[in-house]
């Protein structure tokens, strides 16, 4: 019995990790994703539709302040947002926000930071 119920939550919280969360609380019509990095940042990915357009949030925290990461937000393949940001105190993080507009369809949004050393972290959504 013990191993059934054990085994039923290990399956349950592998489903809810493989699918995207809903997200933004000012529009309720987002979808969120983690994202991976080559190292030990973290990174998530949201996009909402925002009045005919989308915008896209992405977050790196890699837990250490004053880090410059180059990054890069494409809407398809055409870059929408390219910025150099600096992690911040005190959580060691950044935020990089753009609105962008809505093409016909669903749209494939990907982000890419290059931090310190090499360190990479990336996500992709659609929406």
């Amino acid at each position: 019995m013990n191993r059934t119920v054990t085994l039923l939550s290990l399956a349950a919280a592998v489903t809810a990790a493989a699918i995207p969360a809903t997200a933004d609380a000012k529009h309720g019509n987002g979808t969120r994703v983690s994202g991976a990095c080559s190292g030990a940042a973290v990174s998530k990915l949201k996009a909402a539709h925002d009045n005919g357009k989308i915008e896209v949030e992405f977050e790196v925290d890699s837990n250490r302040r004053g880090q410059s990461w180059q990054v890069v937000i494409k809407r398809g393949s055409s870059v929408v947002y390219r910025a150099t940001r600096t992690t911040r105190a005190p959580s060691g993080s950044f935020e990089a926000r753009k609105i962008t507009r809505n093409g016909a369809g669903t749209e494939t949004i990907s982000a890419r930071a290059t931090g310190p050393r090499g360190q990479v972290c990336t996500a992709q959504l659609r929406i």
